[in-house]
């Protein structure tokens, strides 16, 4: 009799083991959104992302803390803001003694892997087991392609669940990769925010190019968990990371820097083929896959689950969504903080007296060569015309504050600031920006220095709870 109860205890816990819920994440590197025809884009050719919405969840309104690469990526892994996980600028380290993605899902009995693109530091912070099979460096080798038997056999070990980010570098600059001459440069169509130049048109057309390339790695990804014999079980996310390497997209906090592209397919859970505007944060996915994963207590991460939202219980999460921007290392000081409601965006220069540099825009150190080549023609083309001229105003000089109705004005290029008839809403949200900044312990005009990001970098990088 005793030993039926034990055959039948363990059938019960193999069976439960089963039913666990794995995880997969795909993540472009520097790809805008709204370029992709699922928010809207207008050239790029994405058939597997464009598939895979049809059996997804997808988010209109999923953003990032931070439009750079270190910081957005650390926020994902570890579930805190920047300020409270040490990675508040590019290229900068998390604090010692937090936990992240991989010992909180180990903890739960996951298998946590990495392949491709890391750039999250130190390593004892994020000890993903990493996966071979896709290239490390976002400044690609156009040699180089990508193989999935790494990623697949992880995936198909079936003792353990998993947890697996596939983190591309497309369409990270030097834009190398596709096939360009399927966007002639003249039949593309710039977005608003994007001046129209000669030059422009064609980086816009190899980044294009990056993009259909990188959705068809999605597609063998895709394949890959097919394969595995995980596909029924496995939750996938699609995220575009934040904006693309154009002026006013990456390293800003317009919508086109902090907004994501993030596509959820969960079969047999998520709606498909629907849309949702929770509001959500790359801060809310560590404690949505641990609340999934059956943790009990969530409350160490500033994120919150949208598990909820991913089963259809509930159509809202978040009331706001927060930016903050620290230009070192990147150019001269110059912090961002903003706040949006999915509707309104509230945006506070802090330095707004400096004028905005990004080296990246500017030249490649010590050749004197401009590293975007469009870049120079904005400037010249700005003698010219108006609207270039507007553009090039608009993303070097900044006012104090900025407010935009984003819902109306996707590329945000009417500021509403000084407007009267917006008093209220910019005043209730630069009431909430406060007081985020605030219970987030944000240091201000201080964390953008070069003294500060030294000295941050020379210590010890230990975690102070909150």
């Amino acid at each position: 009799m005793k030993f039926l109860v034990l055959i039948t205890l363990l059938m019960s816990l193999t069976l439960k083991a089963d039913k666990q819920t794995n995880f997969l994440i795909i993540m472009a590197d520097d790809c805008t959104y709204n370029d992709l025809p699922v928010y809207g884009g207008e050239n790029a050719l994405t058939p597997n992302i464009d598939s895979l919405a049809k059996r997804s969840l997808t988010f209109n309104q999923a953003y990032v803390a931070e439009a750079m690469c270190n910081p957005c990526r650390s926020e994902l892994y570890s579930g805190l803001y920047p300020f409270n996980n040490g990675a508040a600028w590019n290229h900068s380290s998390s604090y010692k003694g937090i936990t992240t993605m991989p010992q909180d899902l180990r903890k739960l009995g996951y298998r946590v892997g990495i392949a491709g693109k890391t750039h999250i530091s130190p390593k004892t912070v994020y000890p993903f087991t990493e996966v071979e099979g896709f290239d490390q460096k976002c400044v690609r080798n156009p040699t180089l392609g990508h193989k999935t038997e790494g990623i697949e056999k992880f995936m198909a070990e079936k003792e353990q669940p998993f947890c697996l980010v596939v983190a591309l570098v497309e369409p990270h600059v030097p834009w190398v990769m596709g096939d360009r001459t399927q966007y002639p440069d003249k039949k593309i169509k710039l977005p608003g925010n994007i001046a129209d130049t000669k030059l422009t048109r064609d980086a816009f057309s190899r980044y294009l190019a990056e993009i259909t390339y990188m959705d068809g790695q999605v597609g063998d990804i895709m394949k890959s968990l097919e394969r595995s014999g995980q596909k029924d079980n496995t939750l996938v996310i699609f995220t575009s990371e934040q904006g693309a390497q154009f002026p006013g997209c990456k390293w800003t906090n317009y919508n086109t820097g902090l907004h994501t592209a993030f596509i959820a397919a969960w079969p047999g859970t998520a709606p498909q083929d629907q849309r949702t505007d929770a509001l959500i944060q790359y801060a809310d996915v560590l404690p949505t896959f641990m609340d999934i994963a059956g943790a009990k207590d969530l409350s160490k991460y500033d994120g919150t689950s949208f598990k909820k939202v991913l089963t259809g219980e509930s159509i809202t999460h978040r009331k706001y969504v927060y930016g903050i921007h620290n230009n070192t290392p990147e150019g001269p000081p110059f912090p961002i903080r903003s706040i949006s409601d999915g509707q309104f965006r509230y945006i506070m220069n802090l330095k707004h007296e400096n004028q905005y540099i990004e080296k990246h825009l500017m030249g490649i150190k010590g050749t004197g060569e401009l590293n975007n080549r469009y870049w120079g023609s904005w400037i010249w083309e700005s003698t010219y015309s108006p609207d270039i001229y507007s553009l090039v105003q608009r993303y070097t000089n900044r006012p104090k504050e900025e407010l935009y109705h984003t819902e109306n004005d996707e590329y945000e290029l009417k500021n509403l600031a000084e407007n009267p008839e917006y008093y209220t809403t910019k005043k209730r949200l630069k009431e909430e920006l406060i007081k985020w900044l605030q219970e987030s312990g944000d240091p201000g005009v201080d964390l953008d220095t070069l003294k500060a990001q030294q000295a941050a970098r020379k210590s010890e990088h230990i975690y102070k709870p909150k």
